[in-house]
């Protein structure tokens, strides 16, 4: 192909990948099976006829997107929100994801025709779930989740693919050299998380003040340095012997937590770029797959999906949520069900392939039917058993604020306040409500429509109120409204 040809295929993909999660919405399909429904009608085997086969490259480039992916997740987290659930979180992210590979690692011994070792293996790869495509589906359908399931969620799925990576490096090179004991993974697991933590809260904490210092001339180069912070994070820490995922999902985590300068335009930015590498990656994926290769995994895949769904996950959250007396049942089985898994898996798959595994092949064609039917079978059913197990948050989605407005505001703290039918201050104006001189209501939303208020504007029920303060007087603020806020992170 010229290299017209390869930038006219390159455009037409990524347009229709934007296209095709716009429908993912509509539907309450997560996008991601639309994605890798894409690059494979693209591969050799579909219509685009585009024959790729490239294992090294794939790994490559989903590795590149997975550090930008969960650099803008940890950038995107709320340390406030997953703090009360960190304990819960964490344990589901290692000790979870290390029940789930061994669940999975038993099932394939016992039933099909793996070894012990070649199971841990596959169970490993497919032991990290997906928050993006749990959440696109609540999204698409307009639910909301009770208490603390979302933020859980959240974290769990974003902290648990450093253990899934840690485990298929592990296992694959146990299985390159029988010899080596399984005891040789216990150092190299505290070093990868030892100086994955060390170096990515070290790269978050220095990052805001590099930013806050460096005053550049043109704005638009502040996204170029933290893009060359997320790389050197991912590559310094892997040439350290950490887990450079760790350490960059770690770095946005303990960078969002500081103020610094264009926040809010540098969160979009990586916003953006996490999608563009996400649809790269999925196609590319997409590509690497043969159809018609699936077809004999058809039946082992199936059983393992299902054992994963169905046993597998549910344990590995009962034995990780044990210890909690606060989390009912309906929401540690709303948890057991909603593991959908995503990329990672697909991404992990390609490590047995590039370094020779005798079952490399096969392993990755079950990886990719497990994923797709995680998400096909587990995704619609999501808001269904949210609305059973009385777990569905009755208080209305967030309506999406204008973009430029959530830019930035320094060091202040944007907070939503939602106004009932039996607040004191229905009726009356926003100058007569005693506010601070810090507290500016910058934005009503009523009835659909977003409103810039003024002193004379009157309050009624059912508004939603975006305030811009210091955060030393939001009691006095909340107080005042007769409203507990949210904050609203820029």
């Amino acid at each position: 192909m010229s290299l017209e040809q390869v930038l006219i295929s390159l455009a037409l993909l990524l347009i229709l990948a934007t296209v095709a999660s716009k429908v993912s919405t509509s539907l309450g399909v997560p996008s991601l099976v639309l994605f890798i429904a894409i690059g494979a009608l693209a591969g050799s085997e579909g219509p685009g006829n585009i024959e790729f086969w490239d294992p090294p490259l794939a790994q490559t480039i989903g590795t590149i997107a997975l550090a930008f992916i969960l650099f803008s997740g940890g950038l995107d987290t709320s340390w406030e929100s997953i703090k009360p659930v960190l304990p819960h979180g964490l344990a589901l992210s290692t000790v979870g994801v290390a029940i789930t590979a061994v669940a999975v690692a038993l099932f394939a011994d016992l039933v099909l025709d793996f070894t012990l070792l070649e199971g841990l293996l596959l169970g490993s790869i497919v032991s990290s779930t997906d928050a993006a495509a749990v959440f696109s589906v609540l999204r698409s359908k307009g639910i909301r989740l009770k208490g603390n399931l979302r933020p859980l969620l959240e974290l769990e799925s974003g902290s648990n693919d450093p253990m899934a990576v840690f485990l298929t490096i592990g296992f694959t090179g146990l299985l390159l050299d029988p010899s080596r004991s399984g005891l040789a993974l216990v150092p190299f697991f505290l070093r990868q998380m030892a100086v994955g933590g060390l170096v990515g809260y070290l790269a978050g904490r220095l990052l805001p003040m590099m930013l806050n210092r460096l005053r550049l001339d043109y704005e638009g180069l502040y996204p170029v340095f933290t893009t060359a912070v997320v790389l050197l994070t991912y590559g310094g820490t892997s040439a350290l012997g950490g887990n450079g995922f760790l350490a960059v999902y770690l770095c946005g985590i303990v960078a969002g937590t500081y103020p610094f300068i264009h926040r809010g335009s540098l969160r979009r930015f990586h916003d953006g770029l996490a999608w563009l590498v996400q649809i790269a990656m999925f196609l590319t994926l997409g590509l690497l797959v043969f159809p018609s290769e699936l077809v004999p995994v058809i039946g082992s895949g199936t059983l393992v999906a299902l054992f994963l769904i169905l046993v597998a996950r549910p344990i590995s959250v009962l034995v990780c949520l044990a210890p909690s007396r606060k989390m009912s049942v309906r929401e540690k089985a709303l948890i057991g069900w909603v593991g959908l898994r995503g990329a990672v898996p697909i991404i992990l798959a390609t490590f047995p392939l590039v370094a020779g595994i005798g079952k490399a092949h096969e392993m990755f064609n079950m990886v990719f039917f497990i994923v797709v039917t995680s998400v096909v079978l587990q995704g619609p059913l999501i808001p269904l058993f949210a609305r059973l197990l009385g777990l569905q948050s009755t208080r209305p989605e967030t309506p999406p604020y204008p973009i430029g407005l959530l830019a930035d505001v320094g060091d202040k703290n944007l907070v939503e306040f939602d106004i009932d039918q039996n607040s004191p201050i229905i009726g009356k104006r926003i100058v007569n409500l005693g506010l601070p001189a810090s507290g500016l209501i910058v934005l009503l939303h009523r009835d659909g429509d977003f409103l810039v208020p003024s002193g004379s504007t009157t309050i009624e029920a059912g508004d939603r109120l975006l305030v811009l303060t210091d955060i030393e007087f939001l009691p006095t603020i909340q107080s005042r409204l007769g409203s507990q806020g949210r904050c609203q992170r820029p």
